[in-house]
């Protein structure tokens, strides 16, 4: 019997269009589970949409239709776009499903009862893009320090996890299961910054094991705030009709209820796929994963996922994406001007295993010449040519061998366990990048052994026909590992060759196929592409863009103030003379001299200027500002900035050269 292996994807929130971004998430996961399909496991793969929360409730008021019908909509787009990209996950589960929605209910009961969850009143800031509240402390120069943005003082009766209560078990998992949160760099990040207390960050793993053994271990998990009573569209608690569930509690049950999960009485299939074997998200909502969904599932009694890899992100160009710039790249319109599989290839190729990418149109249509057109589409078009030029389609193994013939084999049956042992780590781009290394090295056997030349002599015609064969058994090969990233062009490739579909377990083996008899008619795979030919129908993606931009909000109204209120705030000039940037964070900390003092101050600016950038500026400090610690350093006030709609900030300066500790009036 097959071994199972269960992967999810995060949902895909339905507040809008997914991306190039997101699509990457499930372009990545659809790249695992076929290569896990290939190597003979039963894989069940999941994905979906999350439904509810007050950014839906919004966005549906602003567009004049129901909740149901904004994510209706929504959803069918999500859909479309994964369908499009020619993914093959197994469930499309939504969070406005009916049988999601009802576990979710007798979850929340059955927490309550336990009492893991208690009923309370919150005071505190809100965030509603990330449906999250924050205390004064949490946040970086007054806003959200996940997405920096506006928070708003809220305060409503609500329902609470008691994290706590499992926040020492989850730290001796996260230390005893090293493949439990991937890369490690997400480990620590959430170690150090929403687990541990601070005496406990630094410390080895086997001083943490001492301090759990012993008792000693402190922890900083504060109780999470699991209902919501200042909007409706959610699933509401059924005991208790004036709230709803948190859009987490909520969201994250969607991998175990998509495979039959029921407090009572579970299916069959759920009891064969959990835990997960791993859950793929992106870097932003590690904490969700690694940190509440370990704990809820603590509280049912289930098993915990094997690994939870938290991938970087893909950025346009460096800079982030926004509708009003014209530079949202949507997987969509990619393919309509470079075809499917090169937009699966870049983006799964260029995104670095913890690192962010970087997607252009520019580095799209470089990226298609080189190592699509040139080096796959070359190969194989040439190799064909070759076999129908010289033995009319047909090629056969000799058996007359040269010198290069036995290295040349080796590489290439070495491929698919390098490629395995890549794969299993989730180090996609690295995989790819060791197949890529087959083509290469059958491009340079076509250089060394010269068919050209070998052509030109019967007596040298049965060594040309093994050649030929030889590479044409390599390109068999390396289509059949291309499968799982580009399964389109690797069908297309062995149809060519006359070839079927290999068993895994052959494909470290050489000289299988008696002979091949090759289509008469190669096919171009990719289109080499110049900018100046697709610049155009670029220009019209952007314009449509542009047009369907979402106008700019009218800007809420705030109260008036007295001229004595503005007079309480002291703004002075000041220079920055030194600056840098606060690790694993947005800050960058500034030395400003204003007049003759100076302070130390953090900004959350490092998106948009780096730490060189800032020495020597001029700016404008409120300087009255009670001091205040963040990530252990003291900041003594605030830089003043301008926002413009799209969120890029900007230093406010100045106009004349004035000097140090001016004060603004």
């Amino acid at each position: 019997m097959a071994e199972k292996f269960y992967l999810t994807t995060a949902i895909a929130y339905t507040s809008g269009k997914p991306h190039i971004g997101n699509t990457y998430e499930i372009i990545l996961s659809d790249s695992i589970a076929r290569f896990k399909r290939m190597q003979g496991y039963e894989v069940f793969f999941q994905t979906g949409t999350d439904e509810h929360g007050q950014k839906v409730e919004d966005k549906a008021a602003a567009k004049g239709v129901t909740p149901k019908q904004f994510v209706d909509e929504v959803a069918g787009d999500i859909k479309r776009i994964w369908d499009l990209m020619n993914t093959s996950y197994d469930k499309f589960i939504r969070t406005t499903d009916a049988d999601h929605e009802l576990q979710v209910q007798k979850l929340f009961k059955k927490f309550y009862e336990q009492g893991d969850i208690y009923k309370g009143s919150y005071q505190g800031l809100y965030c509603t893009p990330c449906e999250s509240f924050w205390t004064e402390s949490q946040l970086v120069d007054g806003k959200c320090p996940d997405c920096g943005r506006e928070v708003k003082p809220a305060e409503e009766e609500a329902y609470f996890f008691k994290m706590g209560k499992y926040a020492e078990r989850l730290v001796k998992h996260i230390v005893t299961h090293p493949k439990f949160i991937t890369p490690v760099s997400r480990k620590n990040e959430m170690m150090n910054n929403f687990l541990l207390a601070d005496e406990f960050i630094g410390k080895s793993d086997e001083e943490l094991l001492s301090a759990i053994d012993k008792g000693e271990l402190k922890c900083k998990l504060q109780d999470l705030c699991v209902s919501r009573t200042t909007f409706k569209w959610g699933v509401p608690v059924d005991f208790d009709s004036r709230h709803v569930v948190y859009v987490w509690l909520d969201a994250l049950t969607n991998y175990i209820t998509g495979i039959g999960y029921d407090t009572e009485n579970p299916t069959e299939q759920y009891k064969k796929l959990w835990p997960a074997n791993v859950h793929i998200i992106g870097k932003d909502i590690i904490r969700f994963h690694t940190v509440y969904w370990p704990i809820f599932l603590m509280a049912m009694g289930e098993p915990l996922p094997q690994t939870v890899f938290g991938h970087p992100w893909l950025m346009q160009g460096g800079d982030k994406m926004s509708k009003s710039k014209g530079n949202v790249l949507y997987a969509d319109d990619l393919a309509s001007v470079f075809g499917v599989d090169c937009v699966r290839y870049f983006t799964l190729h260029e995104m670095p295993f913890e690192n962010d990418g970087t997607i252009t149109w520019e580095l799209m249509a470089e990226r298609n010449n080189s190592d699509l057109a040139n080096t796959l589409g070359n190969l194989v078009k040439r190799t064909l040519s070759m076999t129908n030029q010289y033995f009319g389609g047909v090629a056969k193994n000799t058996g007359v061998v040269g010198e290069v013939d036995e290295e040349f084999i080796v590489t290439v049956t070495s491929i698919r366990d390098k490629v395995s042992a890549k794969m299993e780590e989730y180090k996609v781009a690295d995989a790819l990048d060791l197949l890529w290394t087959l083509f290469r090295r059958a491009n340079k056997y076509i250089d060394e052994t010269t068919p050209w030349i070998l052509a030109k002599s019967e007596e040298s015609k049965p060594r040309l026909s093994t050649v030929l064969y030889n590479l044409l058994e390599a390109i068999n090969i390396g289509a059949n590992l291309l499968y799982p990233f580009m399964p389109a062009t690797a069908e297309e490739i062995l149809a060519e060759l006359g070839a079927q579909k290999r068993e895994f377990e052959s494909l470290n083996k050489f000289a299988l196929e008696a002979e091949y008899a090759v289509t008469n008619a190669p096919k171009t795979l990719f289109e080499r592409v110049k900018m100046a030919d697709i610049q155009p129908k670029i220009d019209e993606i952007v314009a449509k863009q542009l047009a369907e931009a979402t106008p700019a909000v009218e800007e809420e109204k705030v109260p008036e103030i007295s001229i004595d209120d503005f007079a309480k705030v002291k703004m002075q000039v000041g220079t920055v003379i030194a600056c840098e940037a606060v690790k694993k964070s947005k800050l960058l900390h500034e030395t400003v001299k204003v007049g003759n003092k100076t302070l130390s101050i953090l900004s959350g600016i490092a998106k948009h200027y780096t730490a060189e950038e800032m020495v020597g500026k001029k700016v404008i400090v409120v300087t009255n500002l009670p001091p205040r610690e963040m990530k252990g350093i003291k900041s003594e006030g605030m830089i003043v900035c301008a926002e413009a709609p799209d969120g890029t900030l900007s230093i406010v300066s100045p106009e004349k050269d004035i000097p140090d500790g001016s004060v603004l009036s």
